[in-house]
């Protein structure tokens, strides 16, 4: 009996829900909008101590094409990770990757001076594709019908749109 990966279909279902919410009340391509719902922001995060915003921008999304593409990806790739580590390593790794990417995307922004409104999943789905790619090394290229080199592809894919989507 395959296990459920249910800390995967919550986060999917949260960032769903928070979608919904933002469009129902403003609109998630609204950078104000945005802003009042807990994206990322530099300036407010160092000035007003809002540091709440490295955690949740990354339950936020920039339209339904990011919002389609990260729960897709996560979709695919977390039930696996899920059933493979643990429900809490899975929701660690998560919730961490997201986390540190925020705070990278903060650093930056503070040292170059600039200052970008930022909200997503992608730090979070990808430090899971990288979780996987280490598992799937571990055991010998395959697991669960999963390859390495899906993997790589998927990662691919991913940062492809990341850096060709506007707003992302």
């Amino acid at each position: 009996m395959e296990r459920k990966a249910s800390v995967n279909v919550v986060l999917i279902g949260l960032n769903v829900l928070a979608f919904l919410a933002v469009e129902i009340t403003g609109g998630s391509e609204n950078l104000d909008h945005m802003l009042s719902c807990g994206a990322a922001y530099a300036p407010l995060i160092q000035q007003n101590q809002e540091y709440y915003r490295l955690i949740t921008c990354m339950f936020l999304h920039f339209g339904m094409e990011h919002l389609i593409n990260n729960m897709l990806a996560l979709y695919f790739v977390g039930g696996h990770l899920e059933r493979a580590v643990g429900k809490l390593r899975f929701l660690l790794i998560y919730l961490a990757g997201g986390a540190g990417a925020s705070c990278l995307s903060y650093y930056r922004d503070m040292q170059r001076g600039s200052a970008h409104i930022s909200a997503g999943a992608s730090g979070a789905v990808f430090s899971v594709i990288g979780a996987m790619i280490y598992v799937l090394l571990l055991n010998r290229g395959q697991l669960e019908g999963l390859t390495v080199r899906q993997m790589l592809f998927m990662a691919v894919l991913s940062l492809y749109y990341g850096f060709t989507a506007t707003g992302v």
